[in-house]
């Protein structure tokens, strides 16, 4: 049955691992992802308040602040004056991202990855191969458009549109209109592009690529040497184009891009364990002369 679900990137993992290992970095996404939701949920559902708000702003056990640092800015280019509060729960948002990765966000708290997940495992499934390529400088743009809107409008203009929001209020006071958006950007990852809201269309993404390029916590190829070219990597990445410079290059073996959402799935489906999750400071010996390496 493992092998029946597990998808195609995973497989060759799966089988020189086992499928546990091969998994364990989905799994503890997966956990992550529940438990976040799960806090946010309990509250309104059971009367049980671990946290108050949703992912835009919220507040821990009654006493820590917490708020998202992109709608935060929207809130200040829209006209709003910092309180004290915000601008607390904002700073602590973003402490936490530039340890673990800015766009950690999106593969271990967003609830919308699972969705755009799903959606690509399905896409997998059923053989769908069209792929209608996007800029993924698309999601920069739109980063700035929500921003001039909010300027423009006095408004947190993302927020009227945001799929992770709505995602959120449909699942405590159920169906609506905005799971419409939801909908969309699963047939739209499912049927037109691959992995195309979150890596060419969320400026959420994009904003937390930002604060992630200088983030603690990095995937790094330690044992690149071993690749066997099999690409699983590169299939199961929402963010490809990450992996070749640290791969294929011959200076460090740190993933340092701010696209990368150190979701750990290169390290799940690599068979030969290229891959680790480490930190920003560490060092490999010098690469031989690529002349005298195995390719």
């Amino acid at each position: 049955m493992g092998f029946t679900l597990t998808s195609e990137g995973r497989r060759e993992g799966a089988a020189a691992k086992g499928w546990l290992r091969a998994h364990k970095w989905w799994l503890l996404r997966r956990l992550c992802q529940v438990s976040v939701l799960g806090i946010f949920m309990i509250g309104p559902m059971a009367g049980v308040w671990i946290m108050r708000g949703n992912f835009a702003s919220s507040e821990l056990l009654g006493t820590v602040p917490l708020a998202d640092p992109y709608i935060f800015v929207q809130s200040l280019v829209a006209g709003n004056p910092p309180i004290a509060i915000a601008v607390i729960g904002a700073a602590l948002i973003t402490a936490l991202y530039l340890v673990v990765g800015g766009r950690a966000y999106c593969g271990w708290v967003c609830p919308v990855n699972v969705v755009t997940d799903s959606a690509f495992w399905l896409r997998e499934k059923l053989g769908i191969t069209r792929d209608r390529k996007l800029d993924r400088r698309t999601r920069v743009w739109i980063l700035l458009a929500s921003l001039v809107t909010s300027f423009a409008t006095g408004t947190i203009a993302w927020e009227f549109v945001n799929p992770v929001s709505i995602l959120q209020r449909g699942l405590i006071f159920g169906i609506g209109a905005g799971w419409g958006i939801v909908v969309a950007v699963f047939l739209l990852d499912l049927f037109v592009t691959r992995r195309g809201w979150c890596s060419h269309l969320c400026p959420v993404g994009a904003f937390y690529g930002v604060i992630g390029r200088g983030s603690l916590v990095r995937v790094a190829a330690a044992r690149r040497e071993d690749c066997t070219n099999c690409g699983k990597c590169f299939n199961v990445c929402t963010e490809p184009h990450v992996i070749t410079p640290a791969l294929k290059g011959n200076g460090t073996r740190l993933i340092l891009s701010g696209d990368c959402v150190n979701c750990g799935s290169c390290i799940d489906s690599c068979p030969v364990d290229v891959f680790e999750m480490t930190q920003r400071f560490r060092t490999w010996p010098v690469d031989p002369p690529a002349a005298d390496r195995v390719s």
